[in-house]
């Protein structure tokens, strides 16, 4: 089993990056890990919301295989404690094979084709935060389930 965040837009702001780096370099002593950055749409400003999530939509479905498993992180998901996400990340790796796919959409969110295509959808919080921060919050909760999976020092309940 594998994960993969796959994102839209690229992670511009070094600052988020720096932290980013920490939590990607840190995952893979746990788990085959990767990060897809799918390019932000140019010229958008004739299309509507729907058309940019479509659009989207469209370039997020090319990078998934058919038999991955996909959960979007959306605000309207289902919300975890840490110790309840590392016990789903858990629970994958011991009875599933296929590989998981995490996706943080553009702006607008996502499309209907993608909502068909996820298999769940996790929130990070009732806040909402910039795409780009949600890299970096997602890679340290994933690294913190790890952490938990294994009995490391690092989450403190």
């Amino acid at each position: 089993m594998k994960i993969t965040l796959l994102t839209v837009g690229k992670t511009d702001r070094d600052w988020v990056r720096q932290g980013l780096d920490i939590y990607l370099s840190r995952l893979k002593h746990y788990i085959p890990f990767s990060l897809t950055e799918i390019p932000e749409l140019k010229n958008v400003s004739a299309f509507t919301k729907e058309q940019i999530k479509i659009k989207e939509g469209s370039l997020i479905l090319k990078n998934i295989r058919p038999n991955d498993e996909v959960i979007l992180l959306d605000e309207r998901g289902k919300m975890f404690t840490s110790i309840e996400f590392a016990s789903l990340i858990k629970d994958r790796m011991d009875y599933a094979s296929r590989d998981i796919v995490f996706v943080i959409g553009g702006a607008y969110g996502f499309s209907e084709e993608v909502y068909s295509r996820a298999n769940s959808k996790i929130s990070l919080s009732k806040m909402t935060f910039s795409h780009q921060m949600v890299r970096t919050i997602f890679a340290e909760q994933l690294y913190r389930a790890f952490t938990i999976i294994k009995g490391e020092p690092y989450h403190h309940e």
